[in-house]
C-alpha cells in the first residue's frame, strides 16, 4: 500500500516515512504513556513536559498521541486509563496531522522563503506563535498543546520568548518539548517542565516500528540484530542505515580510522562522497557518525577512570558539534568539513 502524505513537510522529513503527526500507531513508550495518561485522569496534568531521549525514538509521536488523546477527552476525569488509539480516519486525527486543528501548534525549524531551505533554528518568529495562539479561545474549552520540537533547536532568542510563556501559563495549556538533549535547553526552562525520559526502542520494537511504517528490512536474523545494533533503538537511524547509505559510510570511515595511517587519498574519497550537492542525508549521516565515535570513546574512557582522556574526547565532541552547526549556519565547504572533521576524529581516537 502506497502511503500518502497529509502532514506538512518538515526540516527532517524523509521520504515515504510518515511524521509524526500522521503515525497512528505508538509503539514503546508504555510506562511514560501509562504516567501521563494517569496524571491527566487525576486533574494532575502538568502545563509544561520535557519528552527527553534519543533522536528517532518516538518523542514527537508520544507528542501528539497525548495531544489527540487531550482533545479527545476534554473532560479529565472520564478519560480512559490507557492512551487512546487515534483512528486515521477520523477527523480529529486528520486535523492534527494537517496542522489545521485550532488547539493543536507545532513549532520547529521554519522554512527560509527566499532560499527555499529550512532555518538552523527555531526561531523567535516561530515562539512568538504562541501569543497569538493562546490568545484565541480554547476549541470546545479544551485543551491547548504546543509541542515544539525539536526544542534544542531554539535559539536564545526563542529560548528566552518561551521562557514567557512558561513562567505564566493559561490554564488548560500544555507545552511539550520534544528534546534530544536536555543539557542544552536553560536552566530556567528545564525547571518550569516535568522531564520525562524516554529510552531507546527494543530491538522488537524497533523492528516492529519498521515494519508497520513499510521499511525494507534485512531477511537475515543476523543482519537484523547487526541493524538494531548500530541504530541504538532509534527508527530514524535503522532508516538512514538502510535507506540512505548510513552503514557503508559508517563502515569506511570505521575502516579509515583502524587503519592508523594518514590515508589522504580514502579521505577524499569519503569528503567527496559526502559533500556534494545532493548528498545532504549522507553529509549529516557522516557528522553523526563522527559524533557518535567521539561520544562512545569517551564514555569508555570515563568507565574505565581515564578522566583527563574523558574530558579531551567530551571537548572534541563540543568542538565537532560547533564546527557542524557553523558549516550549515554559515554554508561552508562541506569537503573542507568533512577532512577536518576526520583529522579530529582520528587524532582524538588516537591520542
Amino acid at each position: 500500500m502506497s502511503f500518502e502524505r497529509i502532514a506538512p513537510e518538515q526540516h527532517d522529513t524523509l521520504d515515504g516515512v510518515p511524521e509524526p503527526a500522521e503515525t497512528p500507531t505508538l509503539i514503546g513508550h508504555g510506562q511514560a504513556a501509562d504516567m501521563l495518561v494517569a496524571a491527566y485522569r487525576a486533574g494532575k496534568m502538568p502545563h509544561a513536559l520535557i519528552l527527553s531521549g534519543p533522536a528517532g525514538i518516538g518523542k514527537a509521536t508520544l507528542a501528539y498521541h497525548l495531544a489527540h488523546h487531550l482533545l479527545k477527552y476534554p473532560a479529565s476525569e472520564a478519560s480512559p486509563d490507557t492512551l487512546a488509539v487515534p483512528d486515521p480516519k477520523s477527523s480529529l486525527f486528520r486535523q492534527i496531522a494537517t496542522g489545521a486543528h485550532p488547539s493543536v501548534l507545532h513549532l520547529t525549524r521554519p522554512l527560509n522563503e527566499k532560499t527555499k531551505a529550512y532555518k538552523s533554528a527555531v526561531t523567535v518568529d516561530e515562539i512568538r506563535k504562541v501569543n497569538r495562539f493562546l490568545s484565541m479561545t480554547a476549541h470546545d474549552g479544551g485543551y491547548r498543546v504546543v509541542i515544539v520540537d525539536p526544542a534544542d533547536d531554539m535559539n536564545t532568542n526563542a529560548a528566552n520568548a518561551l521562557l514567557k510563556n512558561l513562567e505564566e501559563p493559561p490554564p488548560r495549556t500544555l507545552f511539550i518539548l520534544v528534546v534530544h538533549a536536555p543539557g542544552g535547553l536553560l536552566p530556567t526552562i528545564r525547571s518550569r517542565c516535568q522531564l520525562v525520559r524516554l529510552t531507546p526502542l527494543g530491538d522488537e520494537e524497533l523492528m516492529a516500528v519498521l515494519e508497520a511504517i513499510d521499511q525494507p528490512l534485512p531477511a537475515e536474523s543476523v543482519a537484523r540484530q547487526a541493524l538494531a545494533k548500530r541504530a541504538g533503538g532509534s527508527v530514524r537511524s535503522a532508516i538512514l542505515l538502510t535507506q540512505y547509505g548510513g552503514v557503508e559510510i559508517a563502515e569506511t570511515l570505521d575502516a579509515l580510522i583502524a587503519a592508523g595511517t594518514r590515508d589522504i587519498a580514502e579521505a577524499h574519497r569519503i569528503a567527496d562522497a559526502v559533500s556534494g550537492r545532493d548528498w545532504a542525508v549522507a553529509f549529516d549521516l557522516f557528522n553523526r557518525h563522527v559524533l557518535d565515535r567521539l561520544a562512545d570513546a569517551a564514555r569508555e574512557a570515563a568507565m574505565s577512570g581515564a578522566l583527563g582522556r574523558a574530558k579531551t574526547l567530551s571537548d572534541t565532541w563540543h568542538e565537532a558539534r560547533n564546527a557542524i552547526s557553523e558549516t550549515e549556519t554559515y554554508n561552508l565547504d562541506k569537503k573542507q568539513h568533512a577532512l577536518m572533521m576526520m583529522d579530529r576524529l582520528n587524532a582524538a581516537i588516537r591520542m
